[in-house]
């Protein structure tokens, strides 16, 4: 008798009362209608939400074995969550999705016949969006940036949504990782690999969590963990500028010494000469911070997220 394969759908929640329900419901109506012949278990991954959002899912696995959930002991960040949510579902495969409905449930069937195929990953690529433009505009910057920056092949306006195979869920559990910036690995360590287009849809219901510190964050990591340009350009700059000041006050010293009485340089040269190199060091010191910090996030050694509670874990389903 042939296994029944399983799929895993897993979905971080960061107080969304008003969408865990609906995105359960379409998730299930989604696999019965589509994927019948799948067994399939829906795992939430909850970090610490203030509003009714355990609730509802307690409620919900109270009712269907099924649907599981981990509760975060407090809020560990939009990359330790998700990323800690792969490692523990038990599936054939296992599809990351948002709850907020900005990734489309009817993309599953898609990303499942694709696996079918051979791919062991599938992933949806955001080609149009009905986000802010300019948002949209400035993401697309981002990804062309870091794109021609990264020594690694990166993935344009790829967020994590779509499909793993277990055996890349397994590789992720060997990685040990205390940083994970799962789009960057994907593009690193991932198996064959398919794309599908998608439009983005706007939230359906809540307000987005997102915000600048959040987007400098994620930017910020993937420039650390996968380009050296940060580093590179500080040196360069510093050689060059080295050269320049060298020449200029060697220009300085012979005109003095040629026009002692007549040459006289002022402030103003000294004046802006200072500000220019000392804002270049203070950028470049930053610039140097988050890669310290990036180092030191990954050598404290401490656990992806702690966990206050987990359930249906024990289920057969």
């Amino acid at each position: 008798m042939l296994k029944v394969k399983k799929i895993s759908i897993l979905i971080p929640c960061y107080n969304e009362e008003a969408n865990v329900r609906e995105i359960a419901e379409a998730v299930r109506k989604e696999i019965e209608t589509n994927l019948s012949e799948y067994d399939y278990e829906l795992v939430f991954i909850d970090n610490n939400s203030t509003d009714k959002t355990r609730d509802y899912i307690r409620e919900m696995c109270n009712n269907n074995k099924k649907i599981k959930a981990i509760f975060n002991s407090r809020n560990f960040g939009q990359f330790n969550s998700p990323y800690y949510g792969l490692l523990q579902t038990t599936g054939d495969c296992t599809i990351l999705l948002c709850a907020d409905f900005q990734d489309p449930v009817e993309m599953i069937t898609k990303f499942v016949k694709e696996w079918e195929n051979g791919y062991k990953i599938v992933i949806g690529i955001k080609n149009k969006s009905k986000e802010s433009k300019i948002m949209y505009f400035l993401r697309s910057i981002y990804y062309k940036v870091i794109k021609k920056l990264s020594d690694v092949e990166q993935i344009e306006h790829f967020t994590g949504f779509g499909l793993y195979d277990k055996d890349f869920i397994n590789v992720l559990r060997n990685l040990n990782e205390h940083t994970p910036f799962l789009r960057g690995i994907v593009a690193e360590l991932g198996f064959k690999r398919k794309e599908i287009m998608y439009e983005q849809a706007k939230r359906k219901a809540g307000k987005t969590h997102n915000n600048f510190y959040k987007l400098y964050d994620a930017a910020m990591l993937s420039f650390t963990s996968y380009t050296k340009m940060g580093l590179r350009l500080a040196t360069f700059s510093g050689i060059i500028i080295s050269i320049i000041c060298f020449i200029i006050g060697m220009v300085y010293l012979v005109l003095k010494l040629i026009y002692w009485d007549r040459f006289s340089a002022g402030m103003a040269p000294i004046l802006i000469g200072m500000f220019f190199l000392g804002a270049l060091q203070i950028f470049f010191i930053g610039f140097l911070g988050e890669y310290i910090l990036a180092i030191n996030s990954r050598t404290m050694n401490r656990p992806l997220v702690v966990e206050e509670e987990r359930i249906n874990f024990d289920s057969s389903n």
